[in-house]
């Protein structure tokens, strides 16, 4: 059995002694005292997995005991031990919070029977407990990276709409977290405990996408060959996130619009209403005003979904959270991979930071995720980032207006942008990239030397 710690309140001594010996035989780590006083005393700053408190004792009796580590400590665990094995005891110890009773003598083979009850269920409470963090700390608004004014206002509609129960259409470009958000609207809910079903509208073909929200009874269409449950019904007194609510075909539309304004739908296959308490979060990178001109999205679902809008701004927007992202990214994927790597060059972060992000963050975080995997030191270096990037910086240069450095701090970016990008040609092959250049060798290595370039030559196999 696994080692547990267990303090016993036992005024006869040599029951005390008999209890404290064969625990520790037993493998449990035991403190053993005189009476109630001296076990809450005891209790005060250490950590016990159960304690043993006789029902009689002197000073303070054990149900005077009881109430306080009640009190004071709701968790810890509490056997009753009694000579009086009456239904009185046992009923006022069971009121008061005891886990369990033991009648005096008291049996070993029950004791540890106990103990294994009471070290399963607070293995159990220690997994829910571990479970519940893990959640709240991936879910928590102060792990969704921000720190521009433009985020700060989404988060206090968040903050101010996860407690109701209105249904939420999250609208914003691909690849800036609307699926994050729906995350923390849930977590942050009265429907946290409950499930969160997630459903990508436009990746389920529109054959498959009704069934798949609403079920369908066995023999309801070839290949139904059993009833299966929909994920409304799997979500069920918890939320449903419906990930480009724009791509819904017009009969999926009446359909969800029966689920909001009714509160039930039926299956495929079947004429029965099943009632459902779901609170929906739907969200889309489409334009669905223009969607409705056009007659492709019914009015009538759209002012159903579109109680509260939250509009998400893309990345080139809001360009403080690109630092912060970065870092975040940095440190979770160097997590994942096992990677010591702590930081990016100048040359590096400068490019990442003056890139647009037509993917929003989802493209930060690859690109991110990417060099960490390339990366061989402890700091990610151009090289380890995609050729775009840097070619666009060359590129961008001559075009950018109102820039105010001098003409030859401009000259000098350029040739630095230059030169990466012939490496990134060849691979590294300095030889190469300097007779690209126009250049010599010697040139180059000189050049390389002044802008702080370490670009490793890539072997071919």
């Amino acid at each position: 059995m696994e080692e547990a710690r267990i303090l016993i309140a036992e005024d006869e001594k040599a029951q005390r002694e008999l209890l404290e010996g064969f625990l520790k035989k037993e493998g449990f780590s035991v403190d053993a005292v005189a009476n109630g006083r001296e076990a809450l005393q005891r209790i005060e700053g250490n950590f016990y997995d159960l304690a043993l408190i006789d029902y009689k004792m002197p000073e303070l009796d054990g149900l005077k005991t009881l109430k306080e580590i009640r009190r004071l400590y709701p968790d810890l665990p509490v056997v009753m031990m009694t000579a009086y094995g009456t239904v009185e005891t046992a009923v006022a110890s069971m009121k008061e919070g005891a886990l369990d009773y033991l009648t005096k003598p008291i049996n070993l083979e029950e004791l540890l029977l106990i103990l294994q009850k009471v070290m399963e269920r607070s293995n159990l409470i220690q997994e829910n407990r571990d479970l519940k963090a893990r959640l709240q700390e991936r879910y928590a608004f102060n792990n969704v990276v921000y720190g521009s004014p433009k985020m700060e206002e989404v988060m206090g509609l968040v903050s101010r709409v996860a407690p109701s129960q209105t249904t939420v259409l999250v609208r914003g470009e691909s690849g800036t977290g609307k699926e994050l958000i729906a995350n923390a609207i849930h977590y942050a809910s009265p429907r946290s405990g409950r499930p969160l079903v997630k459903v990508s509208c436009s990746a389920i073909p529109e054959t498959l996408l009704e069934s798949e929200l609403f079920g369908h009874e066995k023999g309801s269409f070839t290949g139904a060959t059993q009833r299966r449950i929909g994920r409304f019904e799997e979500a069920n007194g918890g939320t449903i996130f419906l990930d480009e609510i724009g791509d819904l075909s017009p009969g999926t539309q009446v359909k969800l619009l029966r689920v909001l304004q009714e509160k039930e739908f039926q299956r495929l296959g079947s004429n029965t209403s099943i009632k459902t308490d779901v609170r929906v979060i739907a969200a889309t990178h489409r334009n669905i005003e223009e969607l409705m001109k056009k007659g492709i999205f019914r009015e009538d679902l759209y002012y159903r979904l579109n109680v509260i809008s939250i509009h998400l701004p893309p990345l080139r927007e809001r360009k403080e959270d690109i630092v912060l992202l970065i870092d975040f990214f940095l440190k979770k994927y160097s997590r994942e991979n096992q990677k010591s790597i702590s930081d990016l060059s100048k040359e590096a972060r400068t490019l990442l930071l003056r890139h647009p992000y037509p993917g929003n963050v989802r493209e930060l975080e690859n690109l991110i995720e990417r060099a960490v995997v390339l990366c061989r030191g402890e700091a990610i270096t151009t090289q380890d980032l995609p050729f775009h990037l840097i070619e666009g910086r060359s590129e961008g240069m001559l075009e950018s207006p109102g820039r105010t450095k001098t003409l030859p701090e401009s000259l000098e970016e350029i040739e630095k942008a230059l030169i990466l990008k012939a490496l990134h040609q060849h691979q590294g092959v300095q030889t190469k990239a300097a007779e690209n250049l126009g250049i010599s060798e010697r040139v180059l290595r000189y050049k390389m030397k002044k802008y702080g370039i370490h670009f490793h030559e890539v072997k071919e196999s």
